[in-house]
């Protein structure tokens, strides 16, 4: 996805002041909106310096109750890089073999990780024994199983497991679930999604099934699995899925070029949504109910997201996401707060059984019953 987006937009993102843990790092004392803030800081190591963990970083300069202070990574060159542009002290540097070692480190309260799906679930486990929060990069892990064993590792180590689903924090995104809660749209009736694009480089590690775990599901089709979820409010029951490919030199075996699948919802809603590497332009939610209706397009893109209902144009401001996620999830960490929609572990963990769930019905052709 990086490679299609772009910031077009930052503002300055509001936030009420919270309460001031002394335990905690504070710095000097920057301004919300004129208001001085003198909060709690979430002191956030980026695992994974490569396009996204880049993206994260300069969106976090922005952020009043998260601050980067570290960094992971496997390339001492990009350490050294990160090191003169973000002010980051050498004592909070690490590489993939001695992270370990930020146990040691009262400096670091969170570690994001950045990096390709198959690594994600040592990786998270390994920081969670070291005792520091864990934010996760979609999808959590290449499967539900692996899923469930980094969720039980946090528990056992008492740390919050959180993940990178920055559109649960997205105004316009939260201003159509509200509205839907709300029964503006009626009963509602049906979802369609599409995501996709038309990949680049046949090298890169999306299209490695060992390191991927799939292809263009795992990539974005997470998207409208996680947004059928939170737009018609209810946990599927049942899924179908076909899978298209027209390129088996570029997506090889257990890489996916197309899939598409429906979703069945207690209530009798449907949806109906596309994942694709090989067609450019499909960034579109359509939430459809009985008295009203609501369209994004684009709807998951780093933005500005747009969109309209029956009531007209979506208003609210755009603000980088990657910048309120991480404000948001810093309230989340330190302070308990409650997001919209849940961005822990046991919300990964759900889209995950779907996703082993349409890979099966792809291979299958049957419709399966799901139980979240």
């Amino acid at each position: 996805m990086n490679a299609r987006r772009d910031f077009l937009h930052k503002l300055t993102y509001s936030a009420m002041a919270l309460p001031f843990l002394p335990s905690l790092w504070t710095f000097d004392s920057p301004e919300v909106n004129g208001i001085l803030y003198d909060g709690p800081i979430l002191r956030v190591a980026i695992m994974g310096l490569g396009g996204y963990g880049t993206r994260v970083a300069e969106a976090m300069q922005d952020c009043k109750k998260a601050k980067l202070v570290g960094v992971i990574s496997g390339t001492p060159a990009k350490i050294e890089a990160w090191q003169a542009k973000y002010n980051i002290p050498e004592g909070n540097c690490y590489n993939y073999e001695n992270f370990d070692n930020i146990k040691d480190n009262p400096e670091i309260d969170a570690v994001y990780v950045i990096t390709p799906n198959a690594l994600h679930h040592d990786q998270v486990i390994r920081v969670a024994k070291a005792g520091k929060h864990v934010i996760c990069e979609k999808p959590m892990a290449l499967n539900a199983e692996e899923g469930a064993e980094m969720v039980d590792a946090c528990a056992q180590a008492n740390v919050k497991l959180l993940v990178g689903y920055r559109m649960h924090f997205e105004p316009k995104t939260l201003e159509v679930i509200n509205m839907r809660k709300n029964g503006d749209f009626g009963k509602i009736l049906f979802f369609q999604g599409q995501c996709g694009f038309r990949v680049g480089d046949p090298n890169q590690w999306r299209l490695d099934k060992e390191l991927a775990g799939g292809g263009s599901l795992m990539d974005i089709g997470i998207y409208a699995i996680n947004g059928a979820r939170y737009m018609v409010g209810e946990e599927p029951v049942w899924v179908t899925a076909q899978e298209t490919k027209t390129d088996t030199v570029k997506f090889k075996e257990g890489v996916d070029e197309t899939i598409q699948f429906q979703l069945g919802f207690p209530s009798g809603a449907v949806a109906s949504c596309l994942s694709t590497y090989n067609m450019n332009y499909l960034d579109r939610f359509f939430l459809n109910g009985e008295e009203g209706f609501a369209e994004m397009q684009p709807s998951t893109g780093y933005g500005p997201i747009e969109g309209r209902s029956h009531k007209g144009e979506l208003t609210q401001p755009h603000i980088t996401h990657q910048t309120l996620q991480m404000e948001e999830m810093a309230g989340i960490i330190l302070s308990e707060n409650k997001p919209i929609v849940p961005v822990d572990g046991e919300e990964g963990l759900k889209d995950l059984k779907i996703i082993d769930a349409i890979y099966k019905a792809c291979e299958t052709g049957e419709k399966l019953n799901l139980t979240l």
